[in-house]
């Protein structure tokens, strides 16, 4: 790859930088751009109803700026403009935002487009850096700076006419500011502001659009920093930001910009725009969230909020986008599996503050279950397995049990190269160890108690077709029904460990037992019993660890 050919940016000369020691206490005014690229950025442009719907959607999240687009380029986006106004779809605290160019016939336009409206951000911008000055425009920096004032001037005319009860809101942009000489930049804006007067009470929107990412995020945190630093009407302007993620870096990009001085950001949902899209509002509004600031925005049922930008953009959300992403919430790694239960289970007995291995962010907070976090495959261990059978069939396996059947679930996993849902878990480990009647099958038992320490049992097994009478006496119904398999089989069998649950569903299966049997020879055994009867489900357990031990030794 050609590196030689390409220029690293030039040092910003600032001095005093405070950005890196500055902490995020609160949430910008957030803007929402999607329209605008609704129509500039996307291979089919969003229609009027599907626009319609998206502005209702932003309503709904929370957003008090919503740029609705550039009225005087296209009639789709003067048609919206007027529809939303006209039909009373803009609630009183909402702001719409329109974008014009530096030319009366545009600005003129635009005026009529957003006539009626009661907030409205007349959004003026033109480009400032050094390579679009000489290459497109063909001017110096006076020029440029005489198309800013002057568009200024035709807006500042306009609105001082206009006799409506209209709340104006001027916002200026540098575009490509990021490719800008930080003095000019500073002195071209500052310019804009002289015409437009503005005062602590009555503030105007400086806008530094990152409208190529250049260089890292540092560097951006910089170049705004400096303008924040000289600006001559830093006390009476709101600094905002617009990055853009050509470098992959936009959220880290407006993060920083935020503690060099920025208060408003302008991005997208999901990130989209031109090129690698704008910064996302959703990650950088939970990243929020997630240090304990209210982000001032709902993201609260995030798959809808999925369903409904795929529906109207025809893009797709990635399963690894950060926060919405189908399985930015999934863990397959064993070890991680096991961080993510003890967590879950630690949370129940810890304070009210989030603390899960490997889930910076509670799921539900987001409209997320917890049923999706961990799901098996051959990279999974005894922990992910286990809280699958917890959380989605209240079975609580004993450790003999979550070892064996995490390495069954591996190798099943493994070879059949694929995921396990948890159905197919469920299904695998009632086909591997419950009520198993092969090769003995309990028909009936009936049980006489001798004395306080003493218990006959008498049972009925089926073995290859045939119905075979077994009894036993022990110091206990188990241990009276492991001596009668015992004289039965002739193998030894004692129970190593022992345990019950009340089932959470099932209008037959009332209760599931688990044993371990050993064989006496330093073996031990599983099993597994189901039964609305408890005592049943007890004996069918030991059948099932019987016949699997039976199985084994069939195999050699």
């Amino acid at each position: 790859m050609n590196y030689e050919k390409y220029m690293p940016p030039k040092p910003i000369p600032i001095k005093n930088r405070t950005w890196p020691s500055n902490t995020l206490v609160s949430a910008p005014q957030w803007v929402s751009v999607d329209l605008r690229d609704g129509n500039q950025a996307l291979e089919v442009p969003m229609n009027l109803e599907q626009k319609i719907h998206f502005f209702n959607m932003l309503v709904k999240i929370g957003f008090k700026t919503i740029e609705i687009g550039f009225p005087a380029a296209s009639e789709t986006e003067y048609d919206f403009t007027r529809y939303i106004i006209e039909h009373n779809l803009i609630p009183h605290d909402v702001a719409i935002q329109v974008l014009t160019q530096s030319r009366k016939h545009i600005i003129d336009k635009t005026l009529e487009a957003v006539a009626g409206a009661p907030n409205v951000v007349i959004h003026l911008y033109n480009s400032t850096s050094v390579i679009q000055r000489d290459v497109v425009f063909g001017f110096g920096r006076k020029e440029c700076i005489d198309l800013a004032v002057s568009g200024a001037k035709m807006i500042k005319d306009a609105i001082t006419a206009d006799q409506s009860k209209t709340n104006w809101i001027l916002e200026y942009s540098p575009e490509s500011f990021s490719a800008t000489e930080p003095d000019f930049a500073t002195e071209i804006c500052d310019a804009v502001a002289d015409i437009w007067a503005p005062t602590p009470d009555k503030k105007v929107i400086i806008n530094l659009p990152e409208t190529v990412e250049m260089a890292s995020p540092n560097y951006y945190a910089d170049q705004v920093e400096y303008f924040c630093q000289n600006t001559r009407h830093k006390d009476s302007i709101i600094v905002s930001v617009h990055t853009h993620n050509d470098r992959g870096t936009a959220v880290a990009a407006s993060e920083l910009a935020m503690l060099a001085g920025a208060t408003r950001v302008e991005g997208t949902l999901f990130g989209n725009g031109e090129r690698t899209g704008n910064v996302d509002i959703i990650t950088l509004a939970i990243n929020m969230m997630m240090n304990g600031i209210d982000p001032k925005l709902d993201f609260s049922e995030i798959d809808e909020l999925v369903e409904q930008y795929e529906s109207a953009t025809n893009m797709h959300v990635s399963e690894r986008h950060p926060w919405a992403g189908k399985l930015v919430f999934t863990a397959f790694s064993g070890s991680h599996q096991d961080a993510i239960k003890k967590g879950i289970a630690s949370m129940k007995n810890a304070s009210d503050k989030w603390q899960v291995p490997y889930l910076p962010i509670d799921p539900k907070d987001v409209g997320r279950s917890y049923e999706p976090i961990i799901r098996i495959n051959s990279q999974s261990g005894k922990g992910g397995v286990t809280y699958i059978m917890e959380t989605h069939f209240g079975l609580y396996l004993p450790k003999a049990f979550q070892k064996d059947f995490g390495i069954l679930c591996k190798t099943q996993s493994d070879h059949n190269s694929c995921e396990l849902k948890p159905q197919e878990i469920f299904d695998l480990f009632d086909a591997e160890y419950v009520n198993v009647v092969e090769p003995y099958q309990l028909i009936t038992f009936r049980e006489e108690t001798i004395s306080d320490k003493n218990v006959y049992v008498k049972v009925s097994l089926q073995y290859k077709n045939e119905i075979y009478e077994l009894k036993g006496k022990g110091n206990g119904l188990l241990d009276a029904f492991c001596k009668a398999l015992e004289k039965n089989t002739g193998n030894k069998i004692e129970i190593t460990m022992y345990q019950e649950h009340a089932m959470q569903s099932g209008s037959d299966s009332a209760a599931i037992t688990y044993v371990e049997i050993s064989n006496g020879n330093g073996r031990k055994f599983i099993g597994a019993g189901i039964s609305s009867s408890v005592t049943k489900s007890s004996l069918r357990a030991v059948v099932s660890a019987m016949n699997r031990m039976l199985r084994e030794t069939e195999t050699k």
